[in-house]
């Protein structure tokens, strides 16, 4: 069996994440040496040095190491540290973080950090999320450095460095996390105090709103500093995350009155796991909310990168909703450089986003562009040279600022911040500031799904997945409908319109799906794809129609397919459901049942 052919499983999509029981000491071991071998790859970069804010040369490559409050997270980012020190890299330990506050420290220095998390998922999992340049990896990258272990591991690589370092590789689990790093070079390991890991962060965020301000006021208080702090009651679930550990630092740094719940990072999540976009999940920060008559809550998932939003009236804003909000302020509050008649902004939103949210992205004046499902996509296009994505975000609720005020990632606190502050300027009339409900009715009323899992159909061996068969399906569908012949009714004989035209061949000559399965009688295109619809390919199939939207993709972490629909109305929502079901039923008829039978939210 190939080495840690065990562990093959736990590298996913996004970064490398499973059950705890295979994180063994060994695979720690063997995934801190490709670690090492990826950062020393890298070139040196200068640093920027945090107190003076000027560039640093170094020939040494800086590594960021975090953290997140699961039982186990500490012991690995302990020996990650070690192992990479000994490869000659300096680490610098930031100890308890979140994920975004990982990648601000990375971003002080090479770009280069690891924060050992799991994120939402329960509380028997562990996992690692790396970036690499200040980028996160892609699908190939994360298959690219298990594929780097397995070759170190064939190499005997272990033996080689027990001779070099017995000090490493001779001790347990147990020895490792407590391992002598004082005989390690004093510039190879770095821990950095909680007070200067959470104070240096906001700080900077401190100065994002003294920039705010200046660009919100006149140039007479242009050198004023934030010494405002928001005029709004704000209830906060940290639900036992990494959030806990600076969320009441932050937020009562600029806000008057924070109510808290579960703030005390827990591993063993006694409320269940951290994750806010779980069916009920939010019940407690609602009921708050209500009690104290509050003007929002918030509450960030397990790691600190998803936010979900609840109003003044104790309902969940829709994902879509916020997503919206989030964008208008990113255009309103943009740098002077939004006037330069050449820059056409653009806001980035994932596929299961609805149908509304291009509509109300173009009242804006930006440019809405669509995107695959997941976050790392999403900082990538963020990050790609010479874009003008403003704001990027995902249904899931990760959000993106992208002004150069701060960081370029998915910080969930820093962009409530961002949302309470534009909430506590709001202009317009006296009844309407600090009334998100106001706000929010106003927006176009969704009746939806919520994303849904489905069992993944299993297929022949030799046929392409039941998504890539739907996708051909639809293109042929689509080629039809634009068929000049068949868009007059008059030019076409009934034998033509009862005739049935196959699909395109398949990319596989052993494959079964381009059969009768794929064809279908011209007299019943229209049914399943209606004059008007917008088909979208780029990450499953996603229809827009008039009045509603679908989508059907393959997920990223597990062997299931997800799917979201929603309509101006119960009726439209049905609508697009039915033409789903109509779309799958020559493929899998279970399937077709199942999203007939999803409920609205």
């Amino acid at each position: 069996m190939p080495p840690f052919a065990a562990q093959q499983s736990l590298f996913r999509a996004y970064d490398i994440r499973g059950a705890n029981q295979y994180f063994t000491n060994s695979f720690i071991q063997a995934l801190g040496d490709a670690f090492a071998a990826l950062y020393n790859a890298q070139d040196s970069q200068p640093t920027q040095n945090i107190n003076t804010s000027a560039s640093v040369k170094t020939k040494q490559n800086i590594v960021v190491i975090g953290y997140d409050m699961r039982i186990g997270s500490e012991a690995i980012a302990r020996t990650l540290s070690t192992v990479l020190a000994h490869h000659g890299l300096h680490v610098i330990q930031l100890g308890l973080v979140t994920t975004p506050m990982m990648a601000f420290w990375a971003a002080q220095y090479q770009g280069h950090g690891i924060v050992i998390t799991a994120s939402h998922s329960a509380k028997d999992i562990l996992g690692i999320k790396w970036l690499v340049n200040n980028k996160s990896p892609s699908s190939s990258e994360i298959q690219a450095l298990y594929h780097q272990l397995t070759i170190n591991h064939g190499q005997h690589a272990y033996l080689d460095n027990q001779a070099k370092n017995p000090l490493l590789y001779s001790k347990s689990t147990e020895n490792t996390e407590n391992n002598h790093d004082s005989e390690l070079p004093s510039d190879l390991l770095e821990q950095l105090s909680t007070h200067k890991v959470a104070n240096v962060y906001i700080n900077a965020i401190e100065q994002v709103f003294d920039q705010l301000l200046q660009h919100n006021h006149s140039a007479t208080e242009v050198n004023q500093k934030y010494t405002h702090k928001l005029d709004l009651v704000i209830v906060i679930d940290c639900m036992h995350g990494a959030t806990g550990s600076i969320a009441q630092r932050l937020f009562e740094r600029f806000c008057q009155r924070v109510i808290f719940l579960n703030d005390t990072p827990n591993g063993n999540f006694p409320l269940g796991n951290p994750d806010p976009t779980e069916p009920n999940r939010l019940n407690e920060l609602q009921q708050t909310i209500v009690f104290h008559a509050a003007d929002i809550g918030l509450a960030f998932d397990g790691d600190g990168d998803r936010l979900m939003v609840v109003d003044n009236n104790g309902k969940i804003v829709t994902p879509d909703h916020l997503l919206y909000l989030l964008a208008r302020i990113a255009i309103t509050e943009y740098p002077d450089s939004l006037s330069d008649p050449l820059f056409v902004s653009e806001v980035l939103f994932d596929i299961k986003c609805a149908h509304h949210l291009p509509r109300l992205l173009a009242e804006l004046g930006t440019t809405p562009v669509i995107s695959k499902t997941g976050s790392s996509f999403m900082r990538q296009q963020v990050q790609y040279p010479d874009n003008q994505i403003v704001f990027a975000g995902e249904l899931s609720g990760h959000f993106i600022f992208n002004d150069s005020r701060f960081i370029p990632y998915d910080d969930a606190m820093y962009a409530a911040l961002r949302l309470l502050h534009w909430l506590d300027q709001t202009h317009g009339d006296i009844n309407d500031k600090k009334s998100l409900s106001n706000i929010i009715q106003r927006l176009p009323t969704i009746v939806s799904t919520a994303d849904h899992y489905l069992p993944m159909p299993q297929t022949s061996t030799t046929d392409c997945s039941l998504v890539e068969q739907l996708t051909r399906f639809c293109h042929y569908l689509q080629h039809l409908v634009d068929m000049p012949i068949l868009a007059s009714s008059s030019s076409s004989s009934q034998a033509l319109k009862d005739t049935c035209l196959p699909a395109p061949p398949c990319k596989s000559s052993l494959c079964t799906c381009a059969t009768t399965k794929s064809q279908t009688a011209l007299k019943k295109m229209h049914d399943l794809l209606p004059t008007g619809t917008k088909l979208s390919c780029i990450d499953g199939v996603r229809l827009d129609c008039a009045h509603g939207f679908g989508v059907i993709r393959q997920s990223n972490t597990s062997n299931s397919l997800t799917a979201r629909f929603a309509g101006d109305s119960m009726d439209d929502l049905k609508d697009i459901q039915a033409t789903f079901a109509a779309l799958c039923r020559p493929f899998n008829a279970a399937l077709a049942e199942q999203i007939l039978a999803i409920p609205s939210e």
